[in-house]
């Protein structure tokens, strides 16, 4: 139900300041603005041209995440690692379109993304008091908003996306002549790491862990995996900026080597 603006409710205190606040409190949205923008441009412009994605040599083989799982005949040989279940594709259509949307609706449904574009484009509010420039209020209770309580749903695709992504990784270390080892290996390792610890520090993973027990001393092992989810959930915002960043770190530096901008730094083979 929409309710009306609490700033402008009868009874209140009538203040003609916009905010009483003297910092600048305007830098975090921007920032936020900036950084979402700045990755959601490179990633529409990654997914949808189609190339260098894939690198192969004597001892690797490099997929992007932003290309994986590549499951079209529009795949270059050897990227499609779990076989190609679609024909050509059109230009313009992202190579991984069978996981993207699915990896969209767990970043755009979790806690903290939600407070950020929440706070930086639709200014609801745009800081802690701060007043929204919106003169009514509905909360997550019409569409779309209504569709962050799938929450929990995409959180379970994410963690099959991330085992995709960790056969990708492992893979990384086997190319046309068997195994090797290089910087590429490094990056993409570093970015499944980073990957799983944004996905298990979600809210729904502590959830299920622990969310319906009573009696913590008769469940160990689930306590001690509560633990470990809810430590890992105190630095999620910091783990929700930190894969963007590794994930356009990794896409780019394979996108290098594939270009032959750059040679891949061997260490074995």
């Amino acid at each position: 139900m929409a309710t009306e603006n609490g700033v402008d409710t009868a009874g209140r205190a009538s203040i003609t300041e916009p905010t009483l606040r003297t910092d600048r409190w305007w830098i975090a949205p921007l920032v936020t603005f900036l950084g979402l923008s700045a990755f959601v441009l490179y990633g529409l412009i990654r997914t949808a041209t189609q190339t260098n994605y894939f690198v192969e040599g004597a001892g690797f083989s490099y997929l992007s995440p932003f290309a994986s799982p590549c499951v079209t005949d529009s795949c270059l040989p050897g990227s499609s690692h779990f076989g190609t279940w679609f024909g050509k594709f059109p230009a313009m259509v992202p190579l991984a379109i069978v996981t993207l949307p699915f990896l969209l609706g767990f970043r755009l449904t979790c806690y903290y993304y939600r407070k950020a574009y929440y706070r930086a484009f639709w200014l609801s509010p745009p800081a802690c008091a701060v007043p929204e420039p919106h003169g009514t209020y509905t909360g997550e209770t019409r569409f779309p908003l209504i569709m962050q309580n799938a929450h929990r749903y995409f959180f379970f695709m994410a963690v099959i996306i991330s085992l995709v992504n960790t056969y990708d990784a492992v893979k990384a270390f086997h190319g046309t002549e068997g195994f090797g080892f290089g910087l590429g290996n490094v990056v993409l390792v570093g970015n499944v790491l980073l990957l799983w610890s944004y996905t298990l520090g979600c809210h729904s993973c502590r959830h299920i862990t622990a969310g319906r027990i009573n009696h913590f001393s008769r469940h160990p092992v689930r306590y001690w995996l509560y633990q470990r989810a809810s430590w890992l959930n105190g630095r999620h915002m910091q783990l929700a900026w930190t894969t963007l960043g590794t994930l356009v770190f990794t896409d780019a530096y394979i996108a290098l080597v594939s270009s032959g901008t750059i040679n891949d730094l061997r260490f074995i083979g």
